[in-house]
């Protein structure tokens, strides 16, 4: 199982030579839909913010801004996603939740809806597929991926990006429990080709983590008939126009790893100190920075920033995601390279930092540069948690009006020359002014 993963991530590494030589050919006058519709036969509630749950929702996947270019129009949302593809779907069930039915529904980000799927009786719930022994009060959200959103860009290395956007979907729950002083789990071990199958998914889409919002009962709930269309997502129906690509490294990259070798849980919970109107005026008006001026963070910044990203992440499988990050600019901070916090390498390695990220300037215009790395066997889980810890890098720097970036891509093997770890490297990120 440990080789299948390594090959994975061995085949997508960017390295100097094949960033040259394999270079992405892109048909940009044909990108996929971002967005995925069901019939309009399908029972709609728009989320506005006049009742809190419906903010509740709008404030993990909604969209936060419109931009108009020549070549159309692109609308950003509450989450951040590598290239602007949003390659993740979010469905949720509903059980005793103000203003809503008890059943199945999904997001619809382009309509700022939710479309009921499937309304459920009193005695059924998906608990019993799941084959969880509690069923919810509450929310039980699935987060899947339509990877030939972001393999049409980015290739074989697309599965990356669809685990690190789940990540920082999750991460955006997260942030929208915390303003509603609502729980927050993860669930990564569950039978996923079986949900697959029950959502109706044919290969273009599949699930990869839940998320619980809500109170666990000592009751069970009995399954259900859940007849439901297979949609592609990724392509536009009204003008059918259908012209997804398979791709079998991403495809067979899913199913290598599916299963879950030797989890254990985190049972701790993140405890968060923000402002609360604050908070949610930084959820959206989250930006990726695209230029820093060089400017230094003070200490008590950093400090603050680290404080966030540091926090318990509960799970049901955590995996060691180490935190590796340079100092560029930061007042009182000895320069170097760190892991966990911990200087392990004197220097000034700004310019080392813009190099491996690809020759990119956020690299080495950063107050501070991350490199997250993993050893862990559990890949799909290794990958979202640093995507979780992507998306509180990024709301921690936001609020403090410090600005973020990710960067999906880096020289592999020589970041892991860098920090002298044999690791596998699943992101980058700079914060800086």
């Amino acid at each position: 199982m440990l080789l299948m993963l390594n090959s994975y991530h061995q085949n997508t590494k960017h390295s100097y030579n094949s960033i040259r030589t394999n270079p992405n050919r892109v048909d940009w006058n044909n990108p996929p839909n971002k967005f995925k519709f069901y019939s309009k036969d399908y029972k709609r509630i728009s989320l506005n913010s006049q009742n809190e749950n419906y903010n509740f929702l709008y404030l993990i996947s909604g969209i936060s801004a419109k931009k108009s270019y020549p070549s159309g129009e692109y609308y950003l949302r509450i989450n951040p996603s590598a290239g602007a593809l949003y390659p993740n779907e979010v469905y949720f069930q509903a059980r005793n939740v103000a203003g809503f039915e008890d059943g199945i529904y999904h997001i619809e980000v382009g309509t700022s809806s939710v479309v009921l799927l499937k309304k459920l009786e009193k005695n059924e719930g998906i608990e019993e597929i799941l084959g969880l022994k509690y069923s919810v009060d509450g929310f039980i959200f699935f987060i899947s991926s339509l990877y030939f959103r972001s393999s049409w860009k980015y290739k074989n290395r697309a599965f990356r990006y669809c685990l690190l956007d789940a990540g920082h979907l999750i991460g955006s729950m997260e942030a929208s429990t915390y303003l509603y002083d609502k729980s927050f789990e993860i669930l990564y071990d569950f039978p996923k080709k079986k949900l697959n199958q029950f959502f109706c998914f044919d290969e273009k889409e599949f699930f990869t983590s839940i998320v619980i919002v809500g109170d666990k009962k000592d009751s069970k709930k009995e399954s259900f008939s859940f007849d439901i269309p297979t949609i592609d997502g990724s392509s536009y129906v009204d003008e059918n126009i259908t012209f997804f690509e398979k791709n079998e490294m991403v495809e067979n990259a899913y199913e290598d790893i599916l299963n879950i070798i030797d989890k254990k849980a985190q049972e701790n919970s993140a405890i968060f100190n923000f402002q609360k109107q604050r908070f949610q005026d930084t959820i959206f008006k989250r930006r990726s920075i695209r230029e820093f001026t060089r400017q230094s963070i003070s200490k008590i910044q950093f400090e603050s920033i680290m404080g966030v990203v540091n926090q318990a992440i509960k799970s049901d499988c955590d995996e060691q995601v180490d935190i590796f990050y340079t100092i560029n600019r930061v007042e009182g901070e000895v320069l170097g390279l760190y892991k966990n916090g911990k200087l392990i390498k004197n220097g000034d390695f700004c310019q080392k930092s813009g190099y491996l990220c690809l020759e990119q300037d956020l690299g080495k215009s950063s107050a501070v540069t991350f490199f997250l790395a993993t050893k862990s066997k559990n890949y799909q889980e290794a990958y979202q948690k640093a995507g979780i810890i992507g998306h509180r890098l990024y709301l921690a720097s936001n609020y403090l009006d410090i600005g973020c970036s990710g960067i999906g891509a880096y020289y592999d093997d020589e970041v892991c020359e860098f920090i002298e770890e044999t690791s596998m490297i699943l992101y980058a990120l700079a914060i800086g002014n």
